[in-house]
């Protein structure tokens, strides 16, 4: 599929809980889209933004099927307002960013994809949040954090993690996947890292395949 002909680059800030947060939205010209899309960054303490490049490829990856993609910074990273507050109100800023996407595009069901910190907070309120209706997660810290929220999800949920992923041992990955209900799919990218070092075509693979699979 082609990348939209007419784009639209929106630099804007959210109302969050904790103050203002920055964003970016890509939308196209179409007017009612049939599905919108949310991004979240890893850990903002060790450098993570809206502008990691695992983050920005699959909000492209998503943004080329034809949704509009936002992209935010949590509480204290770049530009946005607050401080690192460890996951917790950090769920707030991701439910003020569905909210945004539910105002923009009213009616259309959001796709929440999120990488390793991203993962395990955007997850965890897009399993719970009505207006999400698919799950991406990539680079999933299963080392050190507890993902049995999703259990009992019956959302569609892609899991994208590589087998040199140091926060992601394929074992702990694949013991979650068989918890949890489908439908569900789990791709292991062979000899990448953590940030899908020279291998975010195959994460673009992974992420458009499946998006095909459930058309809106």
């Amino acid at each position: 599929m082609d990348e939209p002909s007419k784009v639209f680059h929106r630099s804007l800030f959210l109302e969050g809980p904790a103050g203002r947060l920055e964003a970016q939205l890509w939308t196209s010209a179409a007017a009612r889209p049939a599905m919108a899309a949310l991004v979240c960054h890893p850990h903002p303490l060790y450098g993570g933004t809206m502008h990691n490049k695992v983050v920005f490829q699959a909000a492209r990856s998503l943004h080329i099927m034809g949704l509009p993609v936002l992209r935010f910074n949590f509480r204290g990273a770049g530009l946005s307002e607050g401080t690192h507050d460890h996951g917790r109100g950090e769920r707030e800023d991701v439910r003020c960013a569905i909210d945004f996407l539910a105002g923009e595009f009213s009616g259309a069901p959001v796709v929440l994809a999120g990488f390793s910190f991203g993962a395990s907070v955007g997850l965890r309120v897009g399993a719970g949040d009505a207006r999400v209706t698919r799950l991406v997660g990539i680079g999933i810290p299963v080392n050190d954090t507890d993902f049995s929220f999703l259990r009992g999800s019956k959302k569609p949920k892609l899991f994208v993690v590589g087998t040199e992923d140091e926060f992601a041992a394929r074992e702990r990955v694949e013991e979650l996947e068989r918890t949890l209900e489908g439908p569900k799919q789990l791709v292991f990218v062979e000899h990448a890292d953590h940030f899908f070092v020279g291998k975010l075509d195959q994460l673009d693979r992974a992420i458009r395949d499946w998006m095909e699979k459930f058309p809106a």
